[in-house]
């Protein structure tokens, strides 16, 4: 039999989580960085690592908030992001911004990367943070050429979209802009995915 993990009295172990994943999410991007041949290379795994998370943190988040019902729309979807799930489990809240016309599209905005609290980057990689905008979309839109840009905070993007993935929605999620303390990520809504396709409209 496993033996469970007991904190002292008072003491939060989600907390502890969140700070020991901080603590070394810096450490593990610098590996990817030595091991891999470029920063779009760098940001493919980390969205890849973040999908996975997201996978399995989308049961987890609805099991320890019960207070979270069945989203009909996306606005409802981001205030559970910005909310609940990073605080739960980065312990900050974001701000929620940018809608687009048709409401399917917004930013979270993190005043304060809990991804970069405990790192300096290095001068080669800051003049990429400073660029504006410079995001990596996961499908790899047309027109843009980020391969240069090495995206930091990349893992919250995968993170994110694999959790709305098992919550049947699939979404666009990419990194508009990032600075040493802060970041912007955009959530694009595409399609509710148990809906199916009539013949003849694929």
């Amino acid at each position: 039999m496993s033996k469970q993990t007991k904190f002292p009295m008072g003491i939060d172990s989600k907390k502890i989580s969140g700070e020991l994943f901080t603590l070394t999410y810096g450490a593990l991007v610098a590996e990817l960085l030595r091991d891999l041949e470029s920063p779009l290379a760098v940001n493919r795994q980390l969205d890849k690592m973040g999908y996975n998370i997201g996978l399995r943190l989308a049961d987890d988040l609805l099991a320890k908030n019960s207070q979270i019902h069945r989203c009909t729309d996306m606005h409802q979807v981001a205030d559970v992001l910005a909310k609940v799930a990073l605080r739960s489990y980065l312990g900050v809240t974001a701000q929620v911004s940018n809608w687009n016309a048709r409401n399917d599209e917004f930013s979270l905005i993190l005043e304060s990367n809990p991804l970069a609290e405990f790192v300096e980057v290095p001068p080669e990689l800051a003049q990429d943070l400073r660029q504006e905008p410079c995001a990596m979309i996961v499908n790899d839109s047309p027109g843009r050429d980020d391969s240069h840009y090495h995206k930091y905070s990349q893992i919250l993007c995968g993170a994110i979209r694999g959790a709305l993935e098992m919550m049947h929605m699939e979404v666009q999620t990419f990194i508009v802009q990032e600075h040493s303390q802060s970041v912007e990520i955009r959530v694009k809504f595409i399609r509710i995915l148990q809906e199916s396709v009539p013949p003849g409209d694929d």
